[in-house]
């Protein structure tokens, strides 16, 4: 074979290689979300408290321990599970139980989830459990909403700045 079909043949190919490669840049056409839709964000970390109280040691158990670890106070590392509910329009269309990340469960638990809704006006009521109660919610926020087509609305959670924000 030739110097000249060589290189004739591997324009053919990468030629080719090009147009697939393009066809598959454009098409299918990807629609991430309905004309008339609207997605609501639910995405924050937060620590929970811990899962038992903090002990004062007393004098006798400081004396008991070597002098580079004597700390006044005793407390476990693990962390409860968040709760968390959201209901949109008087539906509950989200409810789960998030544990601690970390080997000693003892880290922060993260939530991101994502609800797709027709757009329009929606009441949503967001609430979260942070605390060892074993029924009921520390947090809760309500607002009456308006999902313009194609928004994101994202939930966050910042005890730091009053709770749940809506934005």
């Amino acid at each position: 074979m030739s110097r000249i079909t060589q290189i004739i043949g591997q324009a053919i190919a990468y030629s080719l290689f090009a147009v697939v490669v393009g066809y598959f840049a454009t098409r299918p056409a990807y629609t991430h979300l309905a004309p008339d839709k609207a997605v609501i964000k639910l995405s924050f970390s937060h620590a929970g408290a811990h899962i038992e109280e903090c002990r004062r040691l007393t004098q006798e158990e400081l004396n008991r321990m070597p002098p580079n670890m004597r700390q006044p106070t005793d407390c476990p590392r693990a962390r409860v599970p968040l709760m968390i509910e959201v209901e949109l329009d008087g539906q509950l269309i989200y409810r789960d139980e998030l544990p601690a990340s970390g080997l000693a469960s003892d880290g922060a638990s993260t939530a991101y989830k994502v609800f797709p809704v027709n757009a329009g006006q929606h009441h949503l009521t967001v609430r979260l459990r942070d605390s060892r109660r074993t029924d009921g919610f520390d947090h809760e926020k309500s607002a009456d909403i308006t999902l313009t087509p194609q928004q994101n609305f994202v939930i966050d959670f910042r005890p730091e700045l009053g709770g749940f924000l809506f934005s």
